[in-house]
């Protein structure tokens, strides 16, 4: 590899640079679960306990010291209004997750950027990966909560990936950016927990979409998280097909974001060395 040479930014590169490095992508997204738990006692059955017991206190909170209801119709039971709940909160925590560790994942990892053969495009996605396992992780402890509420699931859970897939490849264009920006602008990394934060109390996590004014509405399908919040709901809770053409819109932005997302990064990583 000449290290002088201009990076591939096109689409295809990215796709055969994934591929070909899918087996590094799959070992070090395991290490890295792995290594998030290591030398706790409990280990990675953590993974599972932390989205119960968040589950179980935002219910509390929301339901029980607020006495929130859902929407303006009939009143829900705490059972449902955890589901509901839960949904939303694994598909902010996804995207928040990643783009929160995205500012400084070059910066923790200087040494692989001295190594000119470290395909360092692929850092975004083991962090992607790492999310991806958690909110896989919630997703199952969902389903058991369905399974015990409504005694049954819908067969429109299959559906779920094919609604998460457009937030995945979004998420990743996000954390490209961020991730270069970080090595520049080592600033940036401190205000997406604010971001996140306005954007969990911004989706429609704790309430319908529904429930706001008619004129908000069409405000709040702005954040990303909104139109897939609503579409996992209706494909694991509901038993609603998701709106295959609003999907087909997100993928395509989704996708141009990603795609300008790893072209920036091609471009401004040969320079990642020289300020490190």
């Amino acid at each position: 590899m000449n290290p002088h040479a201009p990076a591939p930014i096109s689409p295809v590169s990215l796709v055969r640079s994934l591929w070909a490095n899918r087996h590094l992508i799959n070992q070090m997204t395991r290490r890295d679960v792995v290594g998030r738990y290591k030398g706790s006692v409990m280990g990675i059955l953590w993974s599972f306990t932390n989205p119960i017991l968040l589950l179980i206190i935002y219910t509390l909170v929301f339901s029980v010291v607020f006495k929130a209801r859902w929407g303006t119709g009939e009143p829900t039971s705490k059972g449902e209004f955890a589901i509901l709940l839960f949904t939303g909160m694994i598909v902010h925590g996804l995207f928040a997750e990643t783009l929160t560790r995205a500012p400084t994942l070059i910066l923790n990892n200087i040494s692989y950027v001295k190594k000119v053969v470290f395909p360092l495009e692929i850092l975004p996605v083991i962090a992607m990966g790492t999310s991806f396992f958690h909110a896989l992780v919630s997703v199952v402890v969902l389903l058991v909560a369905q399974l015990i509420v409504h005694g049954g699931l819908p067969w429109t859970v299959m559906l779920l990936p094919l609604v998460i897939a457009p937030l995945i490849v979004l998420s990743l264009g996000f954390a490209w950016i961020l991730a270069s920006l970080g090595v520049y602008l080592r600033d940036v990394a401190h205000p997406i927990g604010l971001i996140m934060t306005l954007l969990l109390f911004g989706s429609p996590v704790f309430y319908p979409i529904s429930a706001l004014p008619a004129n908000i509405q069409p405000w709040l399908m702005l954040n990303p998280l909104t139109f897939i919040i609503e579409q996992a709901r209706d494909v694991l809770i509901n038993g609603v097909l998701p709106n295959f053409s609003g999907l087909g819109i997100y993928a395509a932005v989704a996708l141009s974001i990603a795609w300008l997302g790893y072209s920036w990064f091609q471009k401004t990583r040969k320079g990642f060395a020289n300020v490190l």
